[in-house]
C-alpha cells in the first residue's frame, strides 16, 4: 500500500464516534403492502431490501431528530460540547427556508458562540463531502474537532400513494464527532464528484425560487405508469436512470480512488456505501467483484435514510465490534445531484 505519511505531514481527521436516532414510529411493509399480492409484495423486498422503517410524526424533524443524535453523543462524551469548533448540519429537508438547520441546532446545543456553523444541502454523498470538509477544517489548523449531523426525513416528500418511494426511504439522524487523528489513523484521502447535467433525475420540482409552491401545484397529482401518484411538491425519482448511472460511474470511480492511492480492493477490510436499495448494492458488488462479506448493510429494518445512511451503517458495525483499529475502511455515497464521493480511513 501506498504510504501517505510521506506525502502528506498535515493533520488527518479522524471519526472518533457515532450517536444516531430514529423517529419512534415504525411503518411495516405489512402494512403499506395490504393487499398486494405475496408474489408481487416478496418482489419489492428484494429489490428494496427493506422490510420496515422509522418515519416522523407531522411535527417531528430532522432537526429535531438531529438535537437527539448529538445529546446521546454528549452524554456518551460529555466534553465534546466545550470542544465543538464547527457544526455542519447535512439535509435536504431543514425547518426553514431560512435560516439554516446548523445555526437553530447550534442554538438549541447551548455551543460556544466561537462555533463557526453551516449546511451542507446535499442528500446521499452528504456524508462524503462533510468528511471532505471536516478534512480540510482539521488539516489546515482551522479547527481540531468538527460535528457533522447528518439527518433527513424524507417521508414528509413522499405522496401516500408513491410506494416505490415509500417502500424504500426512512427517517434518522447521525451526530458524528471527527477530531485530529492518530499516528496512522484517520482520513487518508477523500474525493467527491458530480454529474449536475442528471439534476432532474431525482428531484422535487416545486418549492424553491425556480417554482414556487402554491395550492395548485400541491394538488396537480400525476399518475406514473407503474401506478404511483405523486405532486410536484414530491420525490420525482428516476429509479432506473439513477440505478444505471450508479452502476455505470461509481465502479469506475472506486477503482480510479484506489488505484490512486496505490491499493487494491482486496486490501480494503470493511466496504460502507450509501443504503441505496438492495438491489444496488448487490449491482456495486458484481460490478466490483467485491468480496460481500466485505460490504456492510443496514437496510431492512430502517430502509434508505439519505444522508444518514452511512453513519447509520457505522454506527451499528461500531456497536458489533467488527471495525477494529487499524483497519481500511472505504465509504461511499451517491445520489441527487447526481453527485457521488469515496473517503479511504483508517481506523
Amino acid at each position: 500500500m501506498f504510504d501517505h505519511s510521506t506525502i502528506s505531514p498535515l493533520p488527518r481527521a479522524s471519526i472518533r464516534a457515532v450517536s444516531v436516532a430514529f423517529p419512534e414510529n415504525v411503518l411495516t411493509n405489512d402494512e403499506l403492502l395490504a393487499g398486494v399480492p405475496e408474489h408481487v409484495s416478496e418482489l419489492l423486498i428484494r429489490h428494496t431490501g427493506v422490510r420496515r422503517r422509522h418515519i416522523a410524526r407531522p411535527e417531528e424533524t430532522a432537526l429535531d431528530l438531529g438535537e437527539q443524535a448529538c445529546m446521546k453523543l454528549f452524554a456518551e462524551h460529555p466534553q465534546l460540547r466545550e470542544l465543538v469548533d464547527v457544526l455542519i448540519f447535512c439535509t435536504q429537508s431543514p425547518d426553514y427556508v431560512l435560516p439554516p438547520n446548523s445555526c437553530v441546532l447550534h442554538g438549541r446545543l447551548g455551543l460556544n458562540d466561537s462555533v463557526g456553523a453551516f449546511d451542507l444541502p446535499h442528500a446521499c454523498s452528504a456524508f462524503i463531502y462533510a468528511i471532505s470538509l471536516a478534512q480540510a477544517l482539521i488539516g489546515s489548523g482551522a479547527a481540531k474537532n468538527v460535528l457533522v449531523v447528518t439527518g433527513d426525513t424524507y417521508s414528509k416528500y413522499i405522496h401516500p400513494h408513491d410506494r416505490s418511494a415509500r417502500l424504500l426511504f426512512g427517517d434518522a439522524a447521525a451526530a458524528t464527532w471527527l477530531s485530529v487523528a492518530g499516528e496512522n489513523q484517520g482520513v487518508l484521502d477523500v474525493r467527491c464528484g458530480t454529474a449536475g447535467k442528471y439534476f432532474d433525475k431525482f428531484l422535487i420540482p416545486a418549492g424553491g425560487c425556480r417554482q414556487p409552491l402554491t395550492d395548485a401545484l400541491r394538488l396537480a397529482e400525476e399518475r406514473d405508469s407503474s401506478g404511483n401518484l405523486r405532486s410536484p411538491a414530491q420525490i420525482h425519482m428516476a429509479g432506473r436512470d439513477v440505478l444505471s448511472f450508479v452502476s455505470s460511474r461509481v465502479p469506475s470511480h472506486i477503482n480510479d480512488f484506489l488505484a490512486r492511492n496505490g491499493i487494491t480492493l482486496d486490501a480494503i477490510d470493511w466496504l460502507v456505501f450509501h443504503q441505496a436499495s438492495a438491489v444496488t448494492l448487490d449491482s456495486l458488488i458484481r460490478l466490483l467483484k467485491a468480496d460481500p462479506t466485505k460490504v456492510l448493510r443496514h437496510l431492512e429494518d430502517v430502509g434508505n435514510t439519505v444522508s444518514a445512511s452511512i453513519p447509520l451503517v457505522l454506527h451499528e458495525a461500531l456497536t458489533r465490534d467488527l471495525i477494529r483499529p487499524g483497519q481500511l475502511v472505504l465509504l461511499c455515497g451517491f445520489g441527487a445531484g447526481l453527485s457521488w464521493g469515496s473517503a479511504l480511513l483508517r481506523w
